[in-house]
């Protein structure tokens, strides 16, 4: 009787120490900081965003600045640019249509925040504001979205202008 006393004294002695331990190493774990953040956003967005095949697009970029801004540029065939940009800290919303394979991530501000420019447009060279930023986007699972929109909205308290 009294080795299973002691048993069980030295089960929970162990079992104390492994508590302990991990306590310590989650406790001095390094937390996330924002380049990381900025990193996994823009690695998340390029991955994701999904521009329509249009045979004249010939390059895009989006990209989270380490400024808080959000910025797409589109680059055709003939020079033409469409350009978009907003600070994180004007988000209002963010919302998804569509399923896991593929949707419209739509952006939105309070008011007419975000930039649109264009730029060598046969049409004329544009320049406006807008409240919505359409964002055609693939390979959105619900874990991927929820991860994004926590990022976008850390981002969002930290773009003070």
């Amino acid at each position: 009787m009294k080795n299973t006393h002691l048993s069980q004294t030295k089960k929970m002695l162990l079992a104390g120490c492994i508590l302990l331990a991990g306590w310590l190493n989650y406790s001095f774990r390094p937390q996330t900081d924002d380049q990381e953040w900025l990193d996994w956003s823009n690695k998340c967005l390029s991955e994701s965003y999904n521009p329509p095949p249009d045979v004249k697009l010939k390059k895009w970029e989006l990209t989270l600045t380490n400024d808080y801004f959000l910025r797409l540029r589109k680059t055709y065939q003939h020079g033409k640019q469409e350009y978009y940009s907003f600070n994180l800290n004007r988000l209002n919303d963010v919302e998804y249509e569509g399923d896991d394979k593929a949707g419209i991530l739509q952006l939105s501000t309070n008011a007419d925040d975000i930039i649109v420019q264009t730029y060598e447009d046969p049409k004329g060279d544009i320049d406006s504001m807008s409240t919505m930023i359409d964002l055609p986007v693939r390979n959105m699972s619900s874990e991927r979205l929820d991860s994004l929109k926590n990022a976008l909205n850390y981002f969002k308290t930290k773009g003070g202008l």
